[in-house]
């Protein structure tokens, strides 16, 4: 009996021990449940953040640019002064002649110097230049002035015999790697090659846009992808992304590296740049199954027109425009022979140069198809100038035909096309997002583009029998993403993109069964070394402190949005009202109220003394500027859209503007803004502002003009 009792006390003792272990067990796994999903809770905050501030610069660079277009169509210049600076500040930069661009761009006139220790290149490249270049990359060395400038040249004129879309196989290699966007990271793009091996007839890849901006070595980006492309023309793909494009970069950077690293050959290194990215193909289709493109699609996607596009026309995405409906009047009276030289209303005849066509023999009438095809193509070396007007094209371009060029000349018999139709086809597919909800509209948070949803993207898909999309154009945590039930694929490749540890790399690797293979990286070491705490916490303690220079550029604002709900002028509102006026200033679109803890210390009342909380702010940005709180909240507000306008006015890219540009830009912004100024105010106000009297304005003066003209309203 006693050793019966004993063994029942013994199993009883271990039964409370396993039960309270196991108690222990669920009561840790709660606590770990709970610590992971306020981690991911963060992590999440963290990263609309990034993207809401991301997205609104980027907003604010199309309402920018859409801004000037609006100057362009209703700023009448006075004198031909004025119309000689409209000119050049936003028409001469896209139209340089064929010859012209040679002879400016004239990399033979370049010497190399004896103590030149770079890199050097010879025409054809050889694998051996590749391997040469990123050695030198890797040891910070640069490559000569004349190189680069020949490197580019060759690189325009093979893209210019490409399609629109590039059709590769997968029958020419085992596997096809696909990439996203590099936005200067130079090591991200060491780390793939590293990891997957160069390029070689062996190794294919795709590079889908967005190489250049942001990050610090986007040149060198450039000048390895295109030294590629020219060794393995088959098998190196690029496709140009929204930020292939030149008035993107005057905000983001690219314009300031390349000038920086070339002080003397810059303005020649850039002009050949942007002439290149015009060039860039705008898709890729592998097996005509999977349609690589960098932003997205939308409802009016057409892949048929898409390919017909002359895509060299768009040197900026931005600049779109739409043709006046009267031009296209008179364009189709011209394609029915029914206009003349007609006479001015001053009763002087009008200039016959100014016609649209040289007509060697009467136009046979639009409704007969064939005729009109058959005379366009007997006549087409006489009609090429009048071509050109009748769709845009600028006179930049070569008289020699291109794959584009023969495309639209063979197919004369399909509908026609506005520019504005073929604007908004590149506009998609460069800027749009994927959402879930179903349906397609504006892209209002990036400010261009278009959200397109699910049945969209089954549309397209089924359309030209499809399996799925690749594209990039979005960070994404892991490097990468599915949706629309894996139809869309995002592809990203520029890791650490926001901070370090923010988020990882990837690449895509797709075989002859198009089953895609993911590779992820981090390229900065110590991201490796973070733990999963450490890395959420750094990266949103630098989310904070990018929303909340963002809070400090709207001080003005918020206060009028605070007061408005202080009747009483107490200088306390609630939090549940802060958070409303918040977001009606900024429109962020984000959860103030979960993130309100980070910015608005707690209160035991509830309410929240706005003019100290603003007052904290105004210290923490002063205590890295040392400027007066009024004009330092005008320059956080406005810096990024002021450097742009200056990069814009100062065409040569000097860092300087002489006083006649600043004078014209002033009468063109003072004609549609409430400034009211005379041609003597103009004058005092570079006086006062050019400080060392050199007769030229750089980037800080001009900041001191607006801060001025602030202050006089």
């Amino acid at each position: 009996m006693g050793s019966g009792s004993s063994v029942n006390a013994n199993y009883k003792y271990s039964l409370q021990k396993s039960e309270n272990a196991f108690k222990a067990a669920v009561l840790i796994q709660q606590w770990y449940r709970r610590y992971v999903a306020r981690l991911e809770m963060r992590r999440r905050c963290t990263w609309r953040i990034f993207q809401s501030i991301e997205y609104a610069c980027e907003q604010d660079q199309i309402k920018l640019h859409n801004f000037f277009s609006y100057l362009m169509d209703h700023f009448t210049p006075s004198s031909s002064k004025e119309r000689d600076f409209i000119s050049r500040m936003f028409i001469s930069g896209e139209s340089f002649k064929e010859a012209e661009l040679e002879k400016y761009c004239d990399y033979e006139s370049l010497e190399v110097p004896d103590s030149y220790t770079g890199p050097h290149l010879s025409f054809p490249l050889l694998p051996d230049h590749a391997t040469a270049l990123l050695e030198a990359f890797k040891h910070k060395q640069q490559l000569h002035a004349r190189y680069l400038l020949n490197l580019l040249h060759e690189t325009r004129k093979h893209l210019k015999q490409l399609p629109n879309i590039s059709h590769v196989s997968t029958c020419y290699s085992e596997e096809i790697t696909v990439c996203g966007d590099l936005h200067g990271q130079l090591d991200d793009l060491f780390l793939i090659f590293y990891k997957n091996g160069l390029p070689s007839p062996s190794k294919s890849y795709v590079f889908n846009g967005d190489f250049v901006d942001r990050g610090k070595q986007s040149l060198e980006i450039l000048i390895v992808l295109f030294t590629f492309l020219l060794i393995y023309p088959k098998e190196v793909h690029l496709n140009r992304g929204n930020h292939e494009d030149h008035m993107v970069n005057l905000r983001y950077g690219f314009t300031k590296e390349v000038m920086q690293k070339y002080k003397v050959h810059g303005k020649k290194i850039l002009k050949m740049i942007q002439n290149v990215f015009c060039w860039l193909p705008l898709a890729t289709l592998i097996d005509q199954k999977v349609l690589i493109i960098h932003g997205g699609i939308s409802d009016t996607t057409d892949l048929d027109m898409l390919e017909k596009i002359q895509r060299n026309k768009f040197v900026s995405v931005l600049r779109g425009k739409k043709r006046k409906e009267s031009n296209r009047n008179v364009e189709i009276q011209e394609l029915n022979g029914e206009s003349k030289v007609e006479a001015d209303p001053a009763g002087n005849e009008a200039d016959p140069s100014f016609s649209l066509q040289p007509r060697p023999a009467q136009a046979p009438s639009v409704a007969n198809r064939l005729e009109f095809s058959k005379w366009v193509r007997q006549t087409v070396q006489e009609q090429i100038e009048w071509c050109r007007q009748l769709v845009d094209i600028s006179e930049s371009e070569p008289e020699e035909l291109t794959y584009s060029s023969v495309v639209s000349l063979t197919d004369l018999d399909e509908p026609c096309w506005t520019r504005q139709d073929e604007w908004k086809q590149i506009l998609d597919i460069l800027w749009s997002d994927p959402i879930p909800q179903e349906g397609c509209r504006v892209n209002t948070v990036r400010g261009g583009g278009c959200y397109f949803g699910p049945d969209v993207t089954g549309k397209i898909l089924e359309k030209h029998n499809l399996q799925f999309l690749i594209r990039s154009h979005e960070c994404k945590q892991e490097g990468y993403e599915f949706c629309h039930n894996r139809k869309v694929l995002t592809i990203f490749s520029a890791s650490n993109y926001y901070e370090i540890g923010s988020n990882r790399g990837a690449y895509v690797k797709l075989g002859p069964d198009l089953i895609p293979h993911f590779v992820q990286y981090q390229a900065n070491k110590m991201a490796h070394t973070l733990t999963m705490t450490q890395r959420i916490s750094r990266v949103e303690e630098s989310a904070f402190r990018a929303l909340r220079e963002k809070l400090f550029a709207h001080t003005s604002a918020l206060i009028r949005a605070f007061k408005a709900y202080d009747k009483d002028n107490t200088g306390r509102i609630t939090l549940s009202n802060w958070a409303t006026a918040v977001e009606s200033v900024l429109h962020l679109g984000l959860p103030w109220r979960m993130l309100r803890p980070q910015l608005v210390r707690s209160t035991e009342d509830g309410m929240l003394e706005y003019k100290s909380w603003l007052d904290d702010l105004a210290m923490e940005q002063r205590s890295q500027e040392h400027i007066q709180s009024s004009l330092l909240e005008v320059i956080y507000r406005n810096r990024s859209n002021l450097e742009t306008i200056f990069r814009i006015i100062d065409r040569d890219h000097s860092g300087l503007i002489s006083s006649e540009e600043f004078h014209q830009t002033w009468k063109l912004f003072s004609s549609h803004m409430n400034i009211e100024l005379t041609d003597d105010g103009i004058n005092d106000l570079v006086r006062s502002i050019d400080f060392n009297k050199d007769g030229n304005i750089d980037f800080n003066e001009f900041l001191e003009a607006f801060r001025l003209v602030k202050q006089s309203q």
